[in-house]
């Protein structure tokens, strides 16, 4: 019966499918395990390159964010539509 109490990310799922928030929780939890340098130097390589891949998926969901973020404000006010009256 698998663990159903474990923290560690689902590493076998594809970066690309991976929400944002997802690869970002998962980046930091490789960061602090490579920062404490417990484990073997092949699963460590492993987690590296996974991190690498995780950080270039984050930058890419922030660089659609920002340029969605730069149409709305080109489109005029910078304001979004529907949210004129939450003010």
């Amino acid at each position: 019966m698998p663990d159903m109490t474990s923290t560690k990310p689902d590493t076998a799922k594809p970066v690309a499918s991976l929400s944002f928030e997802e690869a970002l929780t998962e980046l930091e939890g490789i960061v602090k395990d490579l920062e404490g340098g417990k484990g073997k130097l092949e699963e460590a390589v492993a987690a590296y390159q996974r991190g690498a891949e995780l950080r270039r998926h984050c930058e890419a969901k922030l660089s659609d964010a920002e340029a969605k973020v730069q149409k709305i404000v080109e489109a005029g006010s910078g304001e979004a539509a529907g949210l004129r009256d939450m003010s």
